[in-house]
């Protein structure tokens, strides 16, 4: 694959061999990102689990204490009281089954986290094919299929996120944005990180953490040293 000439630059300050402490690495991924747009910090997390077995399936959320730096667009599904609830706190789109058609005719995808009562599930359902393969199917575990609206709402525009393993057992993360600070992003990382570890399977024999990578949208990896964790 070939990198640009910043990416190139920005790849030779960075030590490949080297496993870097937290406050070491996001130093070194913020002086690495050259962007001419302020670029999202992502951790990416090689874990030991083997995710098609369902007891080591990993998935949750966590509100990261410096959010995320993005607006994120709520839409919520939900019917009588909850839906003026779901606007008073101030979801961006609220409504019910007359949704249904917009999202899976139209097309219609212009938000970002999907957040469902228990008693909408059977309508949200019908559009699994379209929201699940997009991440953006509600779900207990993250908190997204609840009848206090009003808390997830505020819980998502704070800057929560959610993490859950991939096909290839790793999982993708952002932190913040280039432009946050060296302690924000240390204490997003820190927030997350926690959060994981938390969350290791009971059923995991062996090693949890394989590995940890920080980097932004257009720069280099740098390696974390997992110790710490």
């Amino acid at each position: 694959m070939k990198h640009g000439k910043k990416y190139n630059a920005a790849a030779t300050q960075v030590d490949r061999a080297t496993y870097y402490e937290t406050a070491d690495a996001v130093a070194l991924v913020k002086k690495t990102a050259t962007a001419k747009f302020d670029e999202t910090v992502e951790v990416h997390i090689r874990t030991g689990c083997d995710g098609r077995h369902a007891e080591q399936q990993i998935r949750g959320a966590v509100v990261l204490p410096n959010g995320t730096g993005k607006t994120v667009k709520v839409l919520v599904f939900a019917k009588g009281d909850k839906l003026n609830e779901a606007e008073a706190a101030g979801a961006d789109f609220v409504g019910g089954e007359e949704l249904i058609p917009k999202i899976q005719n139209d097309g219609w995808l212009d938000f970002d986290v999907v957040v469902a009562t228990p008693d909408m599930m059977g309508v949200v359902g019908r559009l699994g094919k379209v929201l699940g393969p997009k991440g953006l199917m509600p779900n207990p575990k993250a908190g997204t299929v609840t009848m206090d609206v009003t808390k997830a709402i505020n819980d998502i525009k704070a800057g929560k996120i959610e993490y859950r393993l991939d096909k290839s057992n790793i999982i993708h993360c952002p932190i913040g944005k280039a432009s946050f600070t060296e302690e924000q992003l240390n204490e997003n990382l820190d927030a997350l990180m926690d959060a994981i570890v938390k969350a290791r399977p009971s059923a995991l024999k062996g090693q949890y953490l394989k590995s940890v990578t920080l980097a932004t949208t257009m720069g280099p990896g740098v390696r974390v040293s997992v110790a710490k964790f």
